[in-house]
Parts: C-alpha cells; sequence; structure tokens
C-alpha cells in the first residue's frame, strides 16, 4: 500500500515538473532563435523574484490568480469546463462595487455584504450555464464563453455616468461610487516594501475548505465520482443533474470572489481600469495545480512571479512578451506532461497486475508440486 502511495506521489509531481522543465528549455531555444541570451535572463528572473518588494507584489498576484484556479478546479473535478469564470468575477466585482459604493455601513456588515454580492451574483450567473445543461444540453462551453460576452454587455450598459457610474471629471474616467473606508479591507503593512492583501487569508480559507468538501464530504465524493462517470453515478442514486447545477453555483460563487482582493483591498471601485482576463489564467493555474489547493496555490505563486519578472526583462532588453511565451508553452507543455504521464501510469499499472498474476501462478505450481 505505501509502494502504490507512492508511486502516485511520484506521478502526481511528474506532470507540472515535466512541464516547467520543459516551457524552460524551449523558451531558452526561443530566445536563442532571437540572437539573446537565455542564462542571463532566467537569472535576471530569479534575482527580481527574490527581493522583498517583488514577493509582496507575487503575494498579491496570486491571490485572484488562486481563488480563479479554485473556481475552474471545481468544475474540472465535476468534468466540467467552466471557461466562464473571467465573465462570471468581473460582473460579480462590478455589482459588488455599486452595493458597495450606495451604503456606509459599519465594517463587520459593510465588507460581509460586498462580499456575499459578489458571490451571490458570480454563482447566478454560472448557474445559468449549468441550467441549460441539464435542461437542454447545451454545453457549458458554449454557454460560459457566450456568457462572458454578455457579461462586458451588460457591464458597458451599466459603465455609463447617470446609470450605475459617474464620471470624474479631473481625471475624465468612469467608475463607480467609491466604497467608504467601513469597506475596506484590512492588509499587511511591509514598510517599504508594500501592503499584503489581506484577502489572501480569505484564499486560504477558499482552499481549506475546497479540499475538506471535496475529500472529507458525502458531497465531495458524489462529485468526484458524477466527474468519472455520470452513468455509474446515477446507478448509484446520485441525482446527476442537481449535482451539475450545484458544481456551477459553487464554482460560480468562488469566482465571485476572485475580484474582490483588487476591489476591497486596491482600487475600492470598479472602472475600465478593473483587472480583466484572470478567469483564463485560472485555467491554467487550475491545470498546473492539478486541481489540488497545494498545487494550484503553487502555480498562482509561479503566475505571479513570471509577471514581476517580465517587468524587470524590459531594462535589461529583452522583449517582455517573453514571459507571455513562457506561460503559453507552460499551458501546452502542461497538456502534453499530463497525457504521457497518464499513460506511463496506466503502463506501470499493468506491469505491476502482470507481475502479481506471475507470481500467484507460480505460487500455485510450487505447491502443486
Amino acid at each position: 500500500m505505501k509502494k502504490f502511495d507512492k508511486d502516485r506521489l511520484i506521478l502526481g509531481l511528474a506532470a507540472p515538473v515535466l512541464a516547467i522543465v520543459a516551457a524552460f528549455v524551449l523558451t531558452a531555444l526561443v530566445l536563442l532563435a532571437t540572437g539573446k541570451e537565455p542564462f542571463h535572463a532566467f537569472n535576471v528572473m530569479f534575482d527580481k523574484g527574490l527581493t522583498s518588494d517583488s514577493q509582496v507584489f507575487i503575494l498579491n498576484k496570486a491571490t485572484p490568480y488562486y481563488l480563479a484556479g479554485i473556481a475552474v478546479a471545481i468544475g474540472f473535478r465535476m468534468n466540467l469546463f467552466n471557461i466562464g469564470v473571467d465573465g462570471q468575477y468581473r460582473l460579480a466585482a462590478f455589482f459588488a462595487a455599486v452595493v458597495g459604493g450606495a451604503v456606509n455601513l459599519p465594517s463587520v456588515i459593510q465588507i460581509p455584504l460586498i462580499i456575499l454580492t459578489a458571490m451571490l451574483v458570480g454563482a447566478m450567473w454560472a448557474g445559468i450555464a449549468g441550467v441549460l445543461k441539464v435542461t437542454r444540453g447545451v454545453s457549458e462551453v458554449i454557454t460560459t464563453i457566450m456568457l462572458n460576452a454578455i457579461a462586458t454587455a451588460v457591464i458597458g450598459y451599466f459603465m455609463i455616468p447617470g446609470r450605475l457610474a459617474q464620471l470624474h471629471a479631473d481625471t475624465n474616467s468612469v467608475s463607480t461610487k467609491e466604497i467608504p473606508s467601513s469597506g475596506h479591507f484590512f492588509g499587511f503593512d511591509m514598510g517599504t516594501d508594500g501592503t499584503i492583501w489581506g484577502f489572501i487569508v480569505i484564499a486560504v480559507l477558499v482552499g481549506v475548505l475546497y479540499w475538506f468538501g471535496l475529500s472529507r464530504t458525502r458531497f465531495g465524493f458524489d462529485l468526484r465520482t458524477v466527474g468519472r462517470s455520470e452513468s455509474a453515478a446515477g446507478a448509484s442514486g446520485v441525482n446527476v443533474k442537481r449535482m451539475i447545477i450545484t458544481s456551477m453555483l459553487l464554482s460560480g460563487a468562488i469566482a465571485g470572489l476572485v475580484g474582490m482582493p483588487v476591489l476591497l483591498n486596491d482600487a475600492h471601485q470598479f472602472s475600465t481600469e478593473f483587472p480583466a482576463g484572470i478567469g483564463f489564467t485560472g485555467i491554467a493555474v487550475a491545470l498546473l495545480g492539478r486541481n489540488h489547493p497545494i498545487g494550484i496555490a503553487l502555480a498562482a505563486l509561479l503566475w505571479g512571479w513570471l509577471e514581476i519578472a517580465s517587468s524587470k526583462l524590459e531594462f535589461e532588453d529583452y522583449d517582455k512578451e517573453i514571459v507571455g511565451v513562457m506561460q503559453g508553452i507552460i499551458v501546452l507543455c502542461v497538456v502534453i506532461a499530463y497525457e504521457v504521464v497518464r499513460r506511463y501510469g496506466i503502463k506501470r499499472q499493468q506491469q505491476k497486475v502482470g507481475e502479481e498474476l506471475a507470481a500467484q501462478a507460480r505460487t500455485k505450481q510450487e505447491a502443486a508440486a
């Protein structure tokens, strides 16, 4: 039993490690092809990531990436591809900012109200895809892609002065009303290095609940069962349609939290400059982290480090787009590495079963002799 667990752990770590190593090798080849020195570039990236101010930046960047990865992973464990996290978190952040800017309550009420509003909006937006899947058989991939576009249109409609936004005459920018100080989340002051967003605590709590819910509860067992085989789950008494809708609602609720670190710890309002694309980054983070909370956390930190490293490369006469190339290569390598490791794991299991059967046959022959 211990040997099986050891083999499973090795196989689990092999895919992301192979993907990252392959990504660095391929990126080095790209740099060489463009006449750049790869090892100096990597040295610059590592040095930049080791500075204390960069570590604060990485943690702050990794927090929304981690939440996005968890939101995507919930769908993955259910064999659902929630590609709509991007629209869900942006729409959730917009309406949460509107609610937060419209009231001025004590912090113990104001902050939970904003967070619950975001989770509710995200869950409702993702729930549309779940309902369409179980009632009309519409693929959640198509539905969530379309819902991303609709979310952008909805935000654009309301982000007009006089509706749910206001025009700032001094900067000529449009945003929602600023959230009062009672709606600001706490942070960890690191002096001259900056402030670590306190929402990282919520992200850690979400990761713990994700792990506990999937591995230690009946709901998590049913979710994983449906993800592996809907027919087998249905035969064992699991309500597959209800699990699909519930999973999409949970994924959307967590997606609603993705914009909260920026909204409550930094911007305090929703504007045209609010970060976009985090939902798609969450897909890569979930894939690289193999849907495990610790793996997703490491992948989110890696993505944050790559972003801060790109700024340093510009000063060393490197194109910052090389980091984007590296991120794309990592995603591609992850898909390939997982398939290679999966096939090796199946082959390894077949070999072990064959060895056990051969050993049993020899034992019977020896006993008969």
